[in-house]
């Protein structure tokens, strides 16, 4: 067992100097337990590696960049196999491994829901390596003859214990047969059940192991909640939560450097104090910016995740998720990153209809119900501004003792009422900000009744599927979004049923009907008669 305590930077860990420079210019600084336990192992050793840590560790950089420093880009096979549970996650990890790659180094991802000819296409040009799901991974090793792993020199089988939740042992253990005995295993799991150490103890004999302690999933001073928003009504959403806080001190996490650019560009527009950084800000513009917003100059930070991933800043009230994460691990980093000295703060996330299947990952990953909540209304906002005001203005009174315009005062009210002369002054400087009608009408996104279209589907228990909870994450895992509400459910030897919501059952008729236009697995039910 692998002891990784020691605070170490990535140049300790003998990797060369063109990694260093793409590790750089992610500004990555000092590696995670699990990187600095497992990055010297498999750049030095010789035995397969088991890793045990929380999913948000940086496992990813901790295998792709060793292996990375020891492929041959000349050699035009396949060197390196990673494979996932879901196809989500297949993504994010050949986006990491790209992102430390030379161009001369080919990552091509396979999995189901994709068009085959595409990958047939991509796995023709000889890619180093290849990350992909179980299913679509056996499909082109078998049956289309289109994946060679017979020089693979690196086998990494990315959250094994997902990979069992869901039944894909078997699948391992199939592609474990076509791999040459000399390659090098690297497990990475959060968990070792029974079934993990089955595998490690019939495929994976001579091992190190690295584990990183549990730490703590929850925050009791974190308050995570999130609101359906359409992406039309985003902005909107935002400047309530801005005006409905007494002194909002928050950061505000965009997707792309594009919707930064937008979202930070509005809140000017608004005078709201804001300012941006992402990755086409240059180093000083971007220390400066930094400076400002800890120093309060500034109230309101917009940035992409990879220009605040090292961001630690005291005494936010919010961490607003603009553009929902694509993985748990980058929602961990957005709201982990500050601690207000026993304060709460908040953790909001704006959900659109395609945001669920990312939404439900996050929760099952950190082991949180994250709350749905109503934005706040327009006439609750304006009768909040006002009683601000009013109490601004009560204080101010009881704590004055000189008034410098009190002779101006006197004057003004010799030209016509109090009140009237009142109301043009609050009129001049606060405009229509206190006018109901100046807001936006904000619809949740909300869901048709459960149940309105049946479906039928061509997937029945000798495929496998025994019970509901499989047949949803079979349709979830080809569309690549979370079905919201699901109605009755029936599973036949030869088929299957389900009832969606008319949105759903389009999205999901489509995608099926675009796979396979003539005999599509999941169609309309024929109504009974």
């Amino acid at each position: 067992m692998t002891e990784t305590n020691k605070k170490v930077t990535f140049a300790d860990l003998w990797l060369s100097d063109k990694i260093l420079e793409k590790v750089e210019k992610k500004w990555y600084t000092h590696p995670s337990p699990i990187q600095a336990g497992v990055i010297p192992l498999l750049l030095n050793g010789d035995k397969d590696i088991i890793w045990q840590a929380q999913t948000w560790t940086g496992k990813t950089a901790s295998f792709a960049l060793p292996i990375l420093e020891r492929l041959d880009p000349k050699l035009k096979d396949v060197q390196a196999l990673i494979l996932t549970p879901t196809r989500e996650l297949s993504i994010q990890v050949a986006e990491e491994i790209k992102s430390f790659a030379d161009r001369d180094v080919k990552v091509q991802l396979v999995y189901g829901g994709q068009n085959y000819s595409k990958e047939i296409e991509g796995l023709k040009r000889k890619p180093q390596i290849v990350v992909g799901t179980t299913w679509r991974v056996i499909d082109h090793i078998t049956r289309k003859k289109t994946l060679k792993v017979e020089h693979l020199k690196y086998l990494v089988l990315d959250e094994a214990d997902e990979m069992l939740n869901m039944g894909f042992v078997e699948d391992i253990e199939k592609i474990l047969q076509y791999t040459p005995d000399d390659k090098k295993t690297l497990l990475f799991s959060a968990t070792m059940p029974r079934g993990i150490r089955n595998i490690v103890n019939k495929y994976i004999k001579d091992h190190d192991e690295v584990k990183i302690e549990r730490t703590e999933l929850t925050n009791p001073h974190i308050v995570q909640k999130y609101y359906k928003v359409d992406d039309r009504d985003k902005f909107d959403a935002l400047c309530r939560i801005i005006e409905v806080e007494f002194d909002f001190y928050g950061l505000i996490f965009c997707r792309t450097k594009a919707n930064v650019d937008e979202v930070a560009s509005k809140l000017l527009q608004r005078w709201y104090k804001a300012e941006w950084i992402h990755g086409d800000i240059s180093q000083n513009l971007r220390e400066k910016t930094l400076s400002r917003f800890k120093n309060k100059a500034i109230k309101i930070l917009v940035a992409t995740d990879v220009a605040a991933r090292w961001i630690d800043i005291n005494d936010l009230t919010h961490v607003i998720n603009y553009n929902l994460p694509e993985n748990p691990e980058t929602y961990t980093h957005r709201i982990w990153r500050t601690g207000r000295a026993g304060k709460t703060w908040e953790a909001i996330s704006f959900v659109g209809r395609k945001d669920g299947r990312a939404l439900a990952w996050i929760e099952k990953t950190i082991k949180t119900k994250i709350k749905q909540e109503q934005l706040p209304d327009s006439k609750d906002i304006v009768k909040l501004k006002k009683e601000r005001l009013i109490d601004n203005t009560k204080e101010l009174l009881e704590k004055k003792e000189q008034y410098k315009y009190l002779s101006l005062a006197q004057d003004l009210l010799k030209l016509w009422e109090a009140e009237k002369i009142l109301s043009l002054i609050l009129e001049e400087w606060f405009g229509n900000e206190f006018d109901i009608t100046q807001y936006k009408t904000i619809k949740n996104v909300k869901q048709a009744e459960a149940g309105n279209q049946r479906l039928f589907i061509a997937r029945w228990k000798l495929d496998n599927i025994n019970n509901p909870w499989q047949l949803i994450k079979f349709i979830e895992w080809e569309i690549w979004q979370k079905l919201w509400d699901v109605g009755r459910i029936d599973i036949k030897e030869k088929f299957s049923f389900v009832s969606l919501e008319e949105n759903d059952a389009y999205v999901v008729l489509t995608h099926f009907k675009k796979v396979n236009p003539r005999r599509p697995i999941v169609s309309k039910a024929k109504e009974s008669r």
